[in-house]
């Protein structure tokens, strides 16, 4: 990652994340009785290696090995090339009906899957492919999924502080268990506005790295600008919580935005031609 002022930015947010989970840890350990290091081992161990393999077999329910013959064999030559070039050992290729053209990647480095549309393959040149897939291929090597995992953890463990601080704090009866799920809710909601701007920086950065291992960002552009018409009045199949993982997902509203796993695909064009 070679921009400066994201580099920042990604500090900041993380040390955010950090602060909160601190804070949730101790909470927790405070209102439940129970010693802090077990709580925050747990907090930042255990529920996100849970998380991560849940995620990951709800991400793959309906995709299909890709088998290397003569329909698929120039994908798989083709991210050999690729992972050479990036210094990462090959992940499994799947392909799955998505329903737009879109492909995500999950796992971490020597566990990787990229899952590639059969409608992505249908509407791209091979050039503009290879954009996409290496842009996958950046969110292994960067050990994205984790990153947000983990993030998605701190949220969670936020919730569990305001939920819990809310029901022991007043008397236990049905408002105060509303009051603390409203509570719960909100809290969660708060860290996950950081979370996604985490994910939406590590876009901007797969989009660079993809861009340096192919030599230029205008294949990767023009990918973006066929996907986005592509996607028009079509209905996706993917589940929505997989699309922090997508390489596109069309946000609109200034709510949406403000929670988008992704930044504007105008401002990822701009940059990629930039």
């Amino acid at each position: 990652m070679t921009d400066f002022g994201l580099q920042v930015r990604m500090l900041v947010v993380g040390a955010v994340l950090f602060a909160f989970y601190v804070f949730a840890g101790t909470a927790l350990s405070v209102l439940l009785g129970l010693p802090l290091v077990p709580v925050l081992l747990v907090g930042i161990l255990v529920v996100p290696a849970i998380q991560y393999k849940l995620g990951k077999w709800l991400a793959l329910r309906g995709a299909e090995e890709m088998p290397d013959d003569q329909r698929f064999g120039y994908i798989h030559q083709m991210v050999r090339r690729l992972c050479r070039d990036m210094n990462i050992e090959e992940p499994r290729l799947m392909v799955m009906d998505m329903g737009v053209p879109n492909a995500f990647a999950v796992g971490r480095k020597g566990a990787g899957v990229v899952v590639v549309s059969s409608e992505l393959m249908q509407l791209l040149d091979d050039d503009e492919l290879e954009g996409v897939i290496a842009h996958e291929l950046a969110h292994i090597k960067n050990r994205d999924v984790i990153t947000m995992v983990v993030g998605q953890s701190i949220g969670m463990l936020v919730g569990y502080v305001a939920y819990f601080a809310v029901l022991f704090g007043g008397e236990r009866n049905v408002g105060s268990w509303i009051m603390a799920m409203i509570a719960s809710s909100l809290a969660n909601a708060l860290v996950m506005v950081f979370v996604l701007a985490i994910s939406r920086y590590r876009e901007y950065v797969a989009d660079a790295d993809a861009r340096r291992a192919i030599g230029t960002g205008e294949p990767l552009a023009r990918a973006l600008e066929k996907i986005s018409r592509g996607a028009e009045g079509r209905e996706s199949a993917v589940d929505d919580s997989m699309n922090a993982l997508c390489i596109f997902n069309a946000d609109k509203g200034l709510f949406e935005k403000l929670f988008s796993t992704h930044p504007p695909t105008e401002k990822r064009i701009q940059r990629l031609r930039s």
